[in-house]
């Protein structure tokens, strides 16, 4: 048998069964502590007298809803473990999960308790368990979970305000400059200028005729940002740091910014951008993904191709026409417009998506990776400076 099928038995019947399959680490461990923590508290395991500890020892619940002692990390709470199994589990898994904590083990903190977000200091992996709960809540939980949102996007909008203003101080053009600052210096020309100063003994270059570019803002050639946001669960960071950016990029001199959500179906935000607080309350995680519908819908929004800039944010695991969105991304490219496939837009830009689809969509010109949200800014910022 081998490993991957070992490991499947482990999480099914949990650590008695390690003397025959082996233990967990990593990311299997983390899914045996998750399911342990909402399975663990089975009562028919009590009356058997069964122990379902977690991975790294953590305890279990019992009942009652207490833990058992144990000598491992501490308990998940309820928004860790929401977090969690966005993390670690498939779509039809997590549907599950969520479920049978609501309906079969009654957790409801979350989405029924006003204390719980009373206490809870608002947090990112807060902000993602809201958003994938929030049609679950009553009107007093929402409200109390609408000012955890507010919350945490100000923490997000005063960090990405500095760095869109940062990229956007000035693009740099291509012509010499004689501001002589380090700002505008230019480091190619400056090495291509010096090279006969190059001192091979000493492995050193002198600079004798340092370079340096201007800086312009270019408002006569009007660009368009045009951001198509997959909204299925596992995409919950980057809808986050999409609609803030969004946001920082609003109003910006020469740059006409939409954002549009899709699953199944396509839903332009764009009136929304302003208020990235109401544009998080309206997006429905979850669904199917139609990713050739959205970009279809996005090329109907570019106004002049050779000025637009058409990012795609999604894990590309499209359940729509593969062959056409390809299509749709050849003829994007094709017409002059600046393609992006961002398998992630967040903090950490770690993207987790179907490798296949992305390179079939670098074939046909588009770029395809991962951003941060201030490395995107300085993308746009480039290119309207040219």
């Amino acid at each position: 048998m081998t490993t991957p099928d070992l490991e499947r038995w482990r999480l099914i019947l949990g650590a008695p069964a390690e003397p025959s399959t082996g233990g967990l680490d990593g990311a299997s461990a983390a899914r045996d502590e998750a399911l342990n923590w909402l399975y663990g508290r089975d009562p028919d395991l009590a009356r058997r007298g069964v122990r379902r500890g977690g991975a790294g020892g953590g305890g279990e619940p019992d009942p009652s809803g207490d833990r058992t002692g144990g000598s491992g990390p501490s308990a998940l709470t309820t928004v860790d473990w929401i977090d969690a199994v966005h993390r670690l589990f498939p779509k039809e898994t997590i549907e599950r999960l969520e479920r049978d904590a609501v309906e079969r083990y009654e957790i409801h903190e979350v989405v029924t308790d006003p204390a719980v977000l009373e206490r809870v200091e608002p947090d990112p992996a807060l902000l993602r368990a809201v958003l994938r709960t929030k049609h679950l809540m009553n009107p007093e939980v929402l409200a109390l979970a609408r000012r955890i949102v507010d919350a945490v996007v100000r923490q997000l909008m005063d960090r990405l305000a500095t760095e869109v203003r940062t990229a956007f101080h000035g693009t740099r053009s291509r012509r010499p400059s004689q501001v002589r600052n380090s700002r505008n210096f230019d480091f190619h020309a400056t090495v291509r200028a010096n090279l006969s100063h190059y001192r091979p003994d000493e492995r050193r270059l002198y600079i004798e005729r340092p370079r340096f570019v201007s800086r312009t803002r270019r408002q006569t050639d009007r660009w368009q940002l045009i951001l198509l946001v997959d909204q299925s669960g596992s995409m919950v960071g980057s809808v986050i740091h999409a609609a803030v950016t969004a946001a920082c990029l609003w109003g910006l001199p020469g740059l006409s910014t939409h954002l549009v959500a899709f699953d199944t179906s396509v839903v332009d935000l764009t009136s929304d951008v302003t208020d990235p607080v109401e544009l998080l309350m309206k997006v429905q995680l979850g669904g199917g993904t139609d990713i050739c519908r959205a970009v279809a819908y996005g090329a109907g929004l570019v106004d002049n191709p050779r000025r637009a800039i058409v990012a795609i944010v999604s894990d590309f695991y499209e359940g729509g026409d593969p062959h056409g969105l390809v299509h749709a991304v050849r003829g994007l490219v094709g017409q002059g417009t600046q393609v992006l496939g961002l398998a992630a837009l967040d903090e950490d830009a770690e993207p987790a998506y179907d490798r296949e689809m992305g390179r079939r969509l670098a074939d046909v010109g588009a770029h395809v990776g991962a951003m941060t949200p201030g490395r995107l800014a300085e993308f746009v910022a480039a290119r309207i400076g040219r």
